[in-house]
């Protein structure tokens, strides 16, 4: 596979960060005329918003903060101005959170992530996602019949109506989780049924370790992963490349210190925090809660837009010490404080029966002053006493924990 979905996957990064910043101000303008967004950026002058720096300014919107934003204003936490009614499909996800589904041709911006999985016009695609109140099966759905698939609405489970299906049907592609394939590929196996139609695969939704990796290429199949949310549709994905995943095109994608709105220096891992440009249903700056890192230069697949490592883990480490939560962004006020610190941690253990924290912090400056000096500042900012240990740069893992639970 060497061609493209369309020209905006090879574009010049630069025409690429252009484009997208002279949109921006007119979506945030959109935005600023729902009541949550107008009072989370009163003041503000969408015409001044055209850079990431400037961008990076604007307040952060934790996707764990939505479930109590809607219940507080149903349905949608007083962030979308249009009515309910103005959008084709009403879903809800655990928490709940409630999503609308847009009127337009793949609302979720999933065709160019088949494409770059190989999936082709007329092609059959057995999808595997739930259907059920949730969006994951119209996600793949509407993806896939806009780049010109007919669509088989499977959704999980009952094996042996799904085998039927794809003995008539003779479906080329898969979507569904990695987990239901190979559940269907044993199953199919055991039961001696024929489902060697399938060559290609779309997976999302769960863990794609190297070893069901391989196994499922062994059986014939060439799967892809892709990363998505049910509020954004697709982010990120795969292509023939198998370095990272491309981020998708109409989304601006930042990667930021947990538990802050602070751009990672380059190649540090961070959490994803992405703005979505469609004025009838922006989003700006939502903090997925999910871990990641850049990856320096374009894909070897020709599409030049920014690559992530994938999925690493989760940002949001709030831990409990001594009946007190500690969160991440009191780590980061710790350093904000300290402009001599680089990457901190805090550590927590026991010692005996007790709760202890201990927080490590880079620093060429090794002194006891400076150590005394960190340690009154985790005790003001946190209200927990704990040690200080200063180590020298680069001796933190660079894996995005900024507080480490080990008891």
């Amino acid at each position: 596979m060497t061609a493209h979905y369309d020209a905006l996957e090879t574009r010049e990064q630069a025409a690429r960060e252009a484009e997208l910043f002279s949109r921006l101000p007119g979506v945030l303008r959109s935005a600023m005329t729902a009541p949550a967004y107008a009072d989370r950026l009163k003041g503000l002058d969408p015409a001044a918003v055209t850079t990431r720096a400037a961008l990076a300014c604007l307040p952060v919107l934790c996707k764990s903060e939505l479930p109590a934003l809607h219940k507080a204003s149903a349905p949608f936490g007083g962030f979308v101005a249009a009515a309910p009614g103005s959008f084709a499909r009403l879903f809800t996800s655990p928490g709940p959170i409630f999503e609308p589904e847009g009127r337009q041709a793949d609302p979720w911006r999933g065709a160019r992530a088949l494409f770059a999985a190989g999936f082709r016009p007329d092609d059959i695609v057995l999808n595997t996602f739930s259907y059920h109140l949730t969006p994951g099966g119209f996600i793949f759905d509407s993806s896939a019949r806009a780049l010109g698939c007919a669509v088989i609405p499977a959704g999980p489970g009952n094996t042996e109506q799904q085998f039927e299906l794809i003995e008539a049907y003779r479906p080329v592609g898969y979507s569904g989780t990695p987990d239901f394939l190979k559940i269907l590929l044993d199953a199919a196996a055991t039961a001696g049924r024929d489902v060697s139609s399938i060559k290609r695969a779309l997976v999302s939704g769960a863990a794609f370790p190297p070893s069901l990796q391989a196994e499922i290429k062994a059986r014939g199949i060439d799967a892809y992963q892709a990363f998505g949310t049910a509020d954004l549709g697709l982010v990120a994905f795969e292509t023939e490349a198998r370095e990272g995943m491309v981020v998708n095109e109409g989304l601006i994608m930042e990667i930021v210190k947990p538990g802050t709105g602070d751009p990672v220096a380059e190649g540090d891992v961070g959490e994803i925090v992405v703005t979505s440009l469609d004025p009838h249903h922006p989003w700006i700056r939502l903090a997925l809660g999910d871990l990641t890192a850049a990856l320096p230069g374009p894909s070897k697949c020709g599409r030049t837009n920014m690559r992530i490592k994938g999925w690493m883990g989760r940002a949001d480490q709030t831990t409990k010490v001594k009946g007190m939560f500690v969160r991440p962004e009191q780590v980061a006020e710790i350093g904000k404080r300290h402009s001599a610190l680089g990457r901190l941690r805090l550590v927590v253990t026991r010692q005996g029966e007790t709760d202890a924290m201990t927080l490590k912090a880079e620093t060429a400056a090794t002194n006891e002053a400076l150590r005394e000096e960190i340690a009154s500042t985790l005790r003001m900012v946190t209200k927990l006493g704990g040690a200080v240990e200063l180590v020298g740069p680069g001796t933190l893992p660079n894996d995005g924990k900024v507080i480490a639970d080990e008891r």
